[in-house]
Parts: C-alpha cells; structure tokens; sequence
C-alpha cells in the first residue's frame, strides 16, 4: 500500500498535466511512498495523446493513466483515480497547480500528529505571488445575502479571514479543492465526492460530511504551490449555469427544501434582471425558472469520443 494517491484530472489541458506532474516528482521526497494517477476525463484525440505519450516516456512506475469513455466531472473523475489508489491518503489535486515544496511529505506531517485534521490544503499562490484564498465558507444564505466580509467581521471564528497569510495551521469550514488531501477511510467512510455534482462545490459538499465525523478542514501553510487558477475550466455562461446548478443542489442537500427555494427565487429575481442589461444571461435565467434541475446539467450532455 502506498502511503499517498495523487489524483489529476486531465480534461483538454495536457500540458498543464503535464507540468504538474514533473513538479510532484521533482518536489516530492524520495523517501515518501506515493503514486499519481491521472485521469483523462474523454479529452480530445490530440491532447490526451500528449499525456499518454509523457506518461510513456517517463516510465515511471508509480505514474499511471486512466482514460475514461465520458466526461465525468471533477467528482467523477476524482471518484475513478481514488477507486483505483491503494493508499493510506488520498490527494485531490488540479492539473493546473505546481509545486513549490515538498507539499505532500507537509501535509503528511500535519496530518498523522492531528487526529482531528479531516481534509488539509497547501498555501496557495496565483502565478504573480499573490495569495490565492484556500479556506472558505461554506455556501450558505448567510454567504449568499451578506457577503464573506461581512461574516468574517461578525464571527471570526467561524468565518476565518479568508485572504489572511496565516503562518499557522488555521481551520475553516472548507479548503479549496485545487488541492486537497484526506484520509482515505474518512473518505470512503462519507461515501466520497458526490457524482450528482459535475462540476463546483464538491469539496463544500465532501468537507461538511467529513465534519461529521469531527473532523475539520484546515491549511498547512508551510506547504505551498502556485495554483493557474481557473486555467483548467474556461469561463463561459455554461460554466456560470453548471455553478448555480452545483451551489443550489448542495444547499438543498444539506439544509432542506426551504431554503432551497428562497436561494432560488433570488436567483431567479437577479438573472432576470441581468438579462435585461446582458442578454447572454436569458439561458442561464430560463434555467432557472424551470427549478434548476439537475437534468439542466452538463454531466447530462457528455457523449463518448470513441
């Protein structure tokens, strides 16, 4: 059994992956026990051939390529990777990351001296240095109507200062799912990330259940990688439909029906009047009204390349 997985998910972003994956292995102690595995979520011809042909290359045993028939989303494929590990941790981590330090042998450490550190994520950095935000709120009215600012100036304890450079172990709700590691018996223990969920807010979802094993979320800010952020997933109106899809599903889940229905009415009500100003937005609105159905979703409109 390896001690660490690391799952990536390639989606028509080969070289990113492949980048990626050179920092692991560049980065990564000798002495730590890990594998990477990376799963090809049905990208096009020519650039899942630029990852197959790296992987080839390099020959490494504890590198291995799995492709799938369809696009399965960021939970699925990271469901795929993690079904084929055999570790003691498993670690999420975006194509479009590279390590600065040794972050898997850190967040190793953190991890075994606290019982209680259920998921666990590096500092974060954009490409320019600045710091990218790695612990959140989780997505809630409260963030929907007041703001992360607000919530931080009136609970900072439960709402961190999520652009703070902590130079400690600090706890959030939740940490970024560019980079997150778990231990694979809590993992599979909540059931994993959630398929239903194609893309966004799967690592709001998997850290709320962990947190109901008392276990919380928190950054290990002597790990660190700079994160592409957003490289991986082109911006779009779809990509905007897919987040308020993903975000009401999840309130839904976790806090019932009601609230469910005043988040969507609000929602119904802005892109409404977006679309006055920004037609773009009309198919995001129409989408809406009829209830944000899961069925709206792009997992429903993947098709094999083979």
């Amino acid at each position: 059994m390896n001690t660490i997985a690391v799952i990536l998910i390639n989606y028509n972003s080969a070289k990113y992956t492949i980048n990626c994956i050179k920092s692991i292995l560049e980065k990564t102690s000798s002495h730590l026990n890990f594998e990477i595995i990376v799963v090809d979520n049905n990208s096009e011809v020519d650039d899942i051939k630029l990852v197959d042909t790296f992987v080839k290359q390099e020959n490494i045993s504890n590198l291995k390529l799995i492709k799938s028939k369809i696009n399965t989303g960021f939970g699925g494929g990271n469901m795929i990777g993690a079904q084929a590990a055999n570790s003691k941790y498993l670690a999420f981590v975006n194509n479009d990351s590279v390590f600065m330090n040794d972050c898997l042998s850190l967040l190793l450490k953190a991890m075994e001296s606290n019982e209680n550190y259920g998921v666990c994520g590096p500092k974060a950095y954009k490409e320019d240095g600045s710091i990218l935000p790695t612990l959140d709120h989780y997505t809630s009215l409260s963030k929907e109507f007041l703001g992360r600012t607000l919530l931080e100036k009136i609970n900072p304890q439960i709402y961190p200062n999520r652009k703070k450079n902590y130079l400690t172990h600090q706890k959030g709700q939740f940490v970024s799912g560019s980079f997150m590691m778990v231990k694979s018996t809590d993992f599979w223990k909540v059931g994993g990330f959630d398929t239903n969920i194609f893309l966004y807010h799967e690592e709001t979802d998997l850290c709320k259940r962990i947190n109901k094993l008392n276990k919380h979320s928190y950054l290990i800010p002597e790990a660190e990688f700079i994160h592409y952020h957003g490289a991986s997933t082109p911006k779009s109106i779809a990509i905007k439909t897919e987040l308020k899809l993903s975000q009401l599903y999840v309130i839904r889940k976790h806090y019932g029906y009601l609230k469910f229905k005043v988040l969507l009415t609000f929602f119904q009500f802005r892109y409404f009047i977006s679309s006055l100003f920004k037609p773009k937005y009309w198919s995001l609105f129409f989408v809406l009204l009829k209830g944000a159905h899961l069925s709206n979703s792009l997992k429903q409109k993947q098709i094999s390349r083979t």
